[in-house]
């Protein structure tokens, strides 16, 4: 992997973060926990929606890849929000 593969796998993993932590309100954990969150998102995501019967095209990858991380993401919130708790 490049030095721009991976600045664009951080970006977009910082997007879909920060998407996952706006649906789901109380689960921003800042720029690296976004990124983090994002990241380990786009796995759960890719993992998880075809389980599910989903599949996200909307024609352009960035965007897939934004769109299924932020789902996972939001995933991801929700199960650290229920082992950890409410971060008030």
């Amino acid at each position: 992997m490049d030095g721009q593969s991976l600045i664009i796998i951080l970006i977009l993993g910082a997007v879909a973060g920060w998407l996952g932590g706006m649906v789901f309100k109380g689960g921003g954990l800042g720029l690296i926990g976004n990124i983090v969150v994002g990241i380990v998102g786009g796995f759960i995501g890719y993992w998880l929606l075809p389980k599910l019967g989903l599949n996200i095209n909307t024609g352009t990858a960035w965007l897939n890849y934004v769109l299924t991380a932020g789902i996972g993401a939001v995933v991801l919130l929700a199960l650290l929000n229920i082992i950890f708790g409410s971060r008030k």
